[in-house]
């Protein structure tokens, strides 16, 4: 064998031990020297494997060095929340639902209503960084239904945000998240002032998220600013970028895609702060897709010639989807101590026309407005925490298309409340809460209400109350 090739094996076989475990260092080291004293290797080969080997245990002890100390990546952060509720109905129509909350109702609502206490949000969160490059966040709800079965476990974020730069100013989110339309959709139902979203933009996205990949652009001067806004309890939304774009299914959370055809998003908000202190934020936002409704089913209606009340089951216009497209203007005063939170939205959308038992492509508008007043220091015995007063109305003339045979929805609510945030880890929130609406839950007890149809407009009102448990 000659002297070359035996010096490339030689190289090969030093190379190989070179990339076994820290604990074979010195085993290297000393094969190296063995290896050149029998001149299979110059000593120049020899010094160089030594030298590229003490590099390489450098960087490993760095790095194990900085995931020990969580620095990047291995360490795990868990925080979540609990949300439990109860509902007393105060006077107006009987049997109503609200489908938003299971525990809004009385003996005579549809389905299977929680009358008393009701779980209705049990997260919990892991999130952390991994390395420098990726950041992790996972989000499971523990009160979700199955059927009638209430508290199943359910997916409800799953994804990860590649930092195409270290300073997170551009970013690229891949997974099960929320889709970025409407500034409520984005802010978190812990932080959120009353129960529900309104029903005008939170029905563009069902559980407001889907599976797909998106674009977020956040300068560093707007990162500080939002970082500035949730250290003072203004309510946020959270970073979903100055400026996003990108693709997602369409179907909503935890749902099969139905069609190939992505549904496409982008969304741009501006955030100021004067002079004076007070901080706002203004933003539009836009998607258009092809959505197919895949809960269809038989319900209640009248015939249109002679007035008989029977079941029936819709048609699909198109079973390849239907127009699912819409815009929306967001504007937030953040609460200094007064705020106003205000968006609406327009667009078209699959929906059901009763008169001709089809589901086709309707019209929609619709939106709210909210106004707060953030008391610092309010003290009641012992505690020192934060009153928020609110009223919020809300209006929407459209359709609720992940809903059952997605059904028309006509909204007309006013909600008035307070939250009372007793420490950092509980919230107390009770509102009266004014309902004209639609009953988009089918079910009817037909020998309670024989002449009553799905999806008719009802009156009620009720007190409604949360308590919220962060840790």
């Amino acid at each position: 064998m000659s002297l070359t090739l035996r010096s490339m094996v030689a190289i090969a076989l030093a190379s190989t031990t070179l990339m076994s475990a820290n604990a074979l260092a010195d085993s290297t080291s000393d094969l190296v020297q063995a290896l050149v004293s029998k001149g299979v290797l110059t000593e120049e080969e020899g010094a160089l494997l030594t030298r590229g080997r003490a590099e390489e245990m450098d960087v490993q002890k760095k790095k194990e060095k900085s995931i020990a100390s969580g620095k990047v990546g291995g360490a795990v952060n868990i925080r979540g929340y609990l949300q439990l509720r109860n509902t007393t109905m105060l006077g107006g129509d009987e049997g109503v639902n609200l489908f938003s909350d299971r525990s809004v109702g009385d003996d005579r609502s549809n389905g299977d209503q929680d009358k008393n206490f009701l779980i209705r949000r049990a997260r919990v969160i892991l999130y952390g960084d991994i390395g420098e490059r990726l950041y992790y966040y996972i989000q499971p709800d523990f009160a979700s239904t199955a059927g009638t079965t209430g508290n199943v476990a359910q997916l409800r974020d799953a994804y990860g945000d590649l930092k195409l730069t270290k300073d997170n100013v551009h970013r690229i989110r891949v997974g099960q998240s929320k889709v970025p339309f409407g500034f409520e959709n984005l802010q978190s139902s812990q932080n959120r002032l009353a129960l529900d979203r309104a029903d005008a933009l939170n029905s563009a996205v069902k559980d407001e998220r889907d599976l797909g990949a998106f674009y977020y652009y956040t300068p560093k001067e707007t990162q500080e600013l939002f970082k500035e806004i949730g250290k003072l309890g203004l309510k946020h939304s959270g970073d979903y970028g100055q400026f996003g774009f990108g693709f997602y299914n369409g179907q909503g959370a935890n749902n099969r895609e139905q069609n190939d055809n992505y549904h496409t998003v982008a969304r741009y908000t501006h955030p100021w702060k004067t002079e004076s202190g007070q901080i706002y934020e203004a933003g539009i936002q836009a998607y258009s897709g092809n959505y197919i409704p895949v809960s269809v089913g038989a319900y209640r209606r009248a015939s249109p010639t002679t007035g008989v009340i029977a079941s029936a089951t819709p048609t699909v216009a198109n079973s390849n989807g239907i127009k699912d497209e819409r815009v929306a203007l967001s504007f937030m005063m953040y609460p200094q101590p007064f705020g106003i939170q205000a968006e609406w939205n327009w667009g078209k959308t699959p929906g059901l026309d009763i008169a001709q038992n089809r589901i086709e492509e309707k019209s929609l508008n619709g939106g709210y407005l909210q106004a707060m007043y953030k008391i610092d220091n309010f003290q009641f015995f012992d505690t020192n925490g934060t009153l928020i007063p609110f009223v919020k109305w809300q209006y929407f003339d459209g359709y609720n298309k992940a809903e059952s045979n997605a059904a028309p929805n006509h909204v007309n609510d006013w909600e008035i409340g307070a939250e009372w945030q007793i420490a950092p880890e509980v919230e107390l929130v009770a509102y009266y809460h004014k309902m004209k609406r639609s009953n988009l839950v089918t079910g009817i007890q037909t020998a309670e209400f024989p002449n009553r149809t799905d999806y008719e407009t009802f009156d009620a009102d009720a007190l409604r109350v949360q308590l919220q448990y962060n840790f």
